[in-house]
């Protein structure tokens, strides 16, 4: 389904009942909503669950320019607005989480639960560079040149020799990702800062991470240790991209974050 709002065209999906609670998942960089399969199919039992492509990704309109969190935020209250959503649960990894982050600084009328996951919500000097990088290489090769390297960041050495389903579905992600959504969206990821302000934030949070996604799990300790009440879950053997290393154990947290 798709939906003009914030001046761009927004691919979106809906599964549960009607009147359900909301609960609205946002993608990482380079995949698309069919990340949040597994956890759509076991939640829409309980929630209305709204996944939508952020801009430059999937189905949503990729225009040519560097993006930055204000505008991805700016993408979400238009889609609930257009949508008439009035508060929703918001879900999200990596951009995804940083989006989340800032929704419920910004924007606590409109969320109810936040739930972070696999996200420092800050750039570095040394990550903008990184990403700078990214960017270059990507405009270079285009995406497939970004696959293998992506894959090696975000997935456990033993996980990429396994060669698990799931990997060959984030490859396929990584390749359909138009070469200007990444570079509009890492250029986002090279300048943003929820984390410092994450202390303020007053509505419920859960921060998820992979056991192995390198340093984000030590900035998510501390993001969580500044938030009294805020929940912190770590999944056993799951790198960057958890909810699909472990689908079972990431839609429980979630589960008891929005039942309890």
């Amino acid at each position: 389904m798709r939906v003009k709002a914030n001046g761009i065209t927004i691919n979106y999906q809906v599964d549960g009942a009607d009147g359900a609670p909301w609960l609205v998942l946002s993608n990482s960089l380079a995949t698309n909503l069919s990340m949040w399969d597994e956890q759509a199919a076991a939640l829409k039992k309980s929630f209305r669950v709204l996944r939508y492509d952020q801009r430059g990704h999937g189905g949503t309109d990729a225009p040519a320019a560097r993006y930055s969190f204000d505008l991805l935020i700016a993408d979400v209250i238009a889609l609930l607005d257009t949508l008439s959503i009035k508060r929703a649960h918001f879900g999200g990894l990596s951009m995804g989480g940083a989006t989340a982050l800032g929704l419920a600084l910004r924007h606590p009328d409109r969320i109810d639960r936040a739930i972070i996951c696999d996200s420092s919500c800050a750039s570095t000097p040394a990550t903008s560079q990184q990403w700078e990088e990214r960017i270059a290489v990507a405009r270079k090769g285009g995406m497939e040149a970004m696959v293998d390297s992506t894959i090696a960041r975000w997935f456990p050495p033993e996980t990429i020799k396994a060669n698990p389903p799931n990997l060959d579905k984030v490859r396929a992600m990584i390749r359909s990702t138009p070469v200007e959504g990444f570079i509009g969206c890492a250029a986002a990821l090279a300048d943003h800062d929820f984390r410092s302000a994450v202390a303020t934030v007053t509505r419920p949070l859960l921060f998820i991470v992979g056991e192995k996604d390198g340093p984000q799990p030590a900035a998510m300790r501390d993001m969580h240790q500044k938030v009294p009440g805020s929940r912190y879950v770590e999944l056993p053997g799951a790198g960057h991209i958890s909810n699909m290393d472990q689908p079972a154990l990431f839609t429980k947290a979630i589960e008891e974050l929005l039942t309890h």
